[in-house]
């Protein structure tokens, strides 16, 4: 029997990714997540007086694994001649012109790189990297100079499972992701690090300052973010 609180439970459900089925079994002695790549809905397997509601919560705690496993399930889409990939969330098409300068340009719908073949997927993601530590340090700046806080540095990676992390000291480390992203979803988790320096936990002090930071539709861009992060976390993968 699922306890009382369904509407509580549906709005957790609708922040997952994909559809889930709960599925209470006699003998289970603690709670199994797996995705279904063929049907694309995660199994959670529990024991049978568990709550739908703290069954789902504890579904959403694990967002970094469904993430994962759901950029796994998808094609890789590599840095290639001719490929559409977004870039500050607008489609844009890869060109290679051999007589064209080697470093990208950006414009007009169109990521142009000239230069040797062989070396244009190099090209193209040390652009994209560049442009994303330009992008977010920037922005990194301005939401800490609101907040009062200081920002001792900021560097790109690709953890396969964070979009950002904070040190006690002031240091930001975000994906290189972000920048193939809408300006308000990068700009969220941006803001969303900012915070941190200030309230290293999740508590209310935190989440009035990252909503003071970012401003209205927080909750679009972080659902705008769980739409699209399994792609973009394949974007220049083979």
């Amino acid at each position: 029997m699922w306890s009382s609180g369904r509407s509580d439970a549906l709005n957790l459900a609708a922040e997952l990714p994909v559809p889930i089925v709960i599925r209470p079994m006699r003998g289970a002695r603690r709670l199994r997540l797996r995705y279904d790549d063929v049907r694309g809905v995660l199994k959670l397997t529990c024991p049978m007086r568990t709550s739908q509601r703290a069954a789902l919560a504890w579904a959403l705690d694990q967002r970094d694994w469904i993430d994962t496993q759901l950029a796994r399930s998808l094609p890789g889409e590599p840095f290639v001649p001719g490929a559409t990939i977004p870039i500050e969330g607008r489609e844009t098409r890869l060109t290679w012109i051999a007589s064209a300068p080697r470093t990208p340009r950006l414009g007009s719908g169109e990521l142009r790189c000239g230069g040797p073949h062989e070396g244009f997927e190099r090209r193209i993601a040390a652009f994209l990297k560049r442009y994303a530590t330009e992008t977010m340090s920037r922005e990194a700046a301005e939401f800490a100079a609101t907040a009062g806080a200081t920002v001792r540095g900021v560097s790109i990676g690709d953890a396969a499972t964070r979009w950002g992390s904070c040190t006690s000291d002031g240091r930001i480390r975000l994906s290189w992701r972000l920048i193939l992203a809408p300006p308000d979803v990068r700009r969220y988790v941006v803001a969303h690090e900012v915070a941190h320096l200030i309230h290293l936990n999740h508590g209310a002090g935190f989440k009035a300052l990252e909503a003071r930071l970012f401003g209205s539709g927080l909750a679009e861009a972080k659902a705008a973010l769980r739409h699209i992060g399994p792609r973009l976390r394949q974007i220049g993968r083979r």
